[in-house]
């Protein structure tokens, strides 16, 4: 469908119908008020002759001229609009029935129902915002914990698109002065001083590269920051995952190998969304599903933020130190926290000696966080809940910091910190300004791409087919 000329108006549920008390119906193009006013009836007046910004009750009837709805209709005039278009807002009780009635009332007075993403799609062709702000709108819409809409917010509110403006505007200037020395060629005259320009390139490259390194957090905070629970079989991960969510989602068994498969669950804590994967027991298996599980567990353990290694105290010294020694060396300290769960607290004894397994976990690492806690009674999960939030404290959620969190944006500033390295390798081996601008353009072209000023239609389609149809 060609969305390019948005002659027609369109029409669509902004909430969903038999939801709550209420529903909006969401109109918005060239004759919106017009469509608008031939399905809802006001006391006096007309919907076309309503004031920007305004809202007023009215009726709807039935094609046989019975009642329909008492709704209140909301009048917005363009360019003020959320699409920058004439628009109006229909709120009616939340009946399914009643919702789509006067959808088809609308329908049939010239409007057609909106696809998926497409009101949001308007406002961005109609400049209301750029195209990382329009994809945030999807991110604030799904975020399920504090931080992640905090984050979405910033974007929402132009905080990526800020840095991107000012960095796109830098090297501009750069490929600007570059692509002069080529109208003057002949007079060898250089506009760009080398010094500054070895300068900048440097800058731009330094903050491409933060703002791609963000991303590793910033998806944390969308799709939740990964939490593998592994240890050795039957030492009470499954129980464990289980009381964190206060549910019966894994299967617990005293059956060793119970967990074939990792079972993944998410839950906010500290405002901040986890998503905590329960795995397979590590142990020397001959069945084969089990190995595949298994080799599941390790995958997890070494690439999650988080790991929650569980130890039974009941068990012995000989395979506590087996199972936290195959973990640590599994792990990168710089870029992993490791959490040392010792399990089954609550049927610690004298005759336990639990000082081996302190040793032990101690002269792993010495930033290794020790707990002692009972899956089973739920005895010190509130402390590791609190160290889970403190693991994060580095995403520093009480500021406007950009985080990337969308994959689109992380390949495009890959792919412009590469042009860039290339510009500046370009520039002292001492090559033609001409070859130095051909990759500064590149990185423009890329980092363009985030917020549109380079966007192929097709790609366009593609992002907001994912959006929900009212907005």
């Amino acid at each position: 469908m060609d969305y390019s000329s948005f002659s027609d108006t369109i029409a669509a549920p902004a909430t969903i119908p038999g939801t709550g008390a209420v529903t909006m119906l969401r109109i918005s193009g060239p004759e919106a008020l017009e469509i608008t006013g031939k399905v809802v009836k006001l006391k006096s007046g007309s919907v076309e002759s309503l004031d920007a910004n305004s809202i007023r009750y009215g009726l709807v009837y039935s094609d046989d001229g019975s009642p329909l709805d008492e709704v209140m209709v909301s009048v917005f005039r363009a360019p003020r609009s959320y699409t920058g278009e004439d628009s109006a807002e229909i709120t009616c009780h939340a009946s399914s029935f009643v919702a789509s009635e006067i959808l088809r009332l609308l329908c049939a007075a010239g409007a057609r129902m909106a696809a998926p993403g497409e009101f949001t799609r308007r406002a961005f062709v109609n400049g209301k915002m750029d195209l990382a702000q329009a994809e945030a709108v999807a991110d604030v819409i799904s975020s399920s914990s504090s931080a992640s809409l905090r984050v979405a917010m910033t974007q929402l509110r132009g905080g990526f698109s800020k840095e991107l403006a000012s960095l796109r505007a830098r090297l501009v200037e750069l490929t600007s002065l570059l692509e002069l020395e080529l109208d003057f060629s002949e007079e060898d005259v250089e506009f760009a001083d080398r010094p500054k320009l070895y300068s900048l390139l440097d800058e731009a490259i330094s903050h491409v590269s933060s703002l791609a390194s963000s991303f590793r957090h910033g998806n944390a905070i969308r799709n939740g920051v990964p939490v593998a629970i592994v240890g050795a079989v039957n030492a009470g991960k499954s129980t464990l995952l289980n009381s964190l969510l206060g549910d019966e989602r894994a299967i617990v068994s005293d059956i060793p190998g119970t967990t074939r498969d990792t079972v993944e669950e998410t839950m906010t804590v500290g405002g901040i969304l986890f998503r905590f994967i329960d795995t397979a027991g590590l142990r020397t298996a001959s069945d084969e599903v089990e190995k595949i599980g298994i080799s599941r567990s390790y995958k997890k353990l070494s690439e999650d933020s988080v790991v929650l290694a569980v130890l039974d105290v009941s068990a012995s010294e000989e395979e506590n130190e087996t199972s936290i020694s195959e973990i640590v060396s599994k792990i990168d300290p710089s870029s992993q926290k490791l959490i040392v769960l010792l399990n089954k607290a609550d049927i610690l004894s004298p005759n336990i000696n639990v000082s081996l397994i302190n040793n032990l976990v101690s002269s792993s690492d010495n930033k290794v966080i020790k707990l002692y806690i009972s899956a089973k009674t739920g005895f010190g999960l509130d402390l590791l809940k609190t160290e889970l939030v403190s693991s994060q404290k580095n995403l520093n959620l009480d500021s406007d910091q950009v985080f990337v969190t969308n994959q689109r944006h992380f390949q495009a500033l890959l792919e412009a910190g590469h042009a860039l390295e290339n510009a500046r390798s370009s520039l002292a081996l001492g090559l033609t300004p001409d070859l130095v601008a051909e990759d500064l353009r590149s990185a423009l072209h890329h980092l363009g791409t985030i917020t549109g000023e380079v966007t192929p239609d097709e790609l366009l389609g593609q992002i907001f087919s994912r959006f929900c149809i009212g907005k």
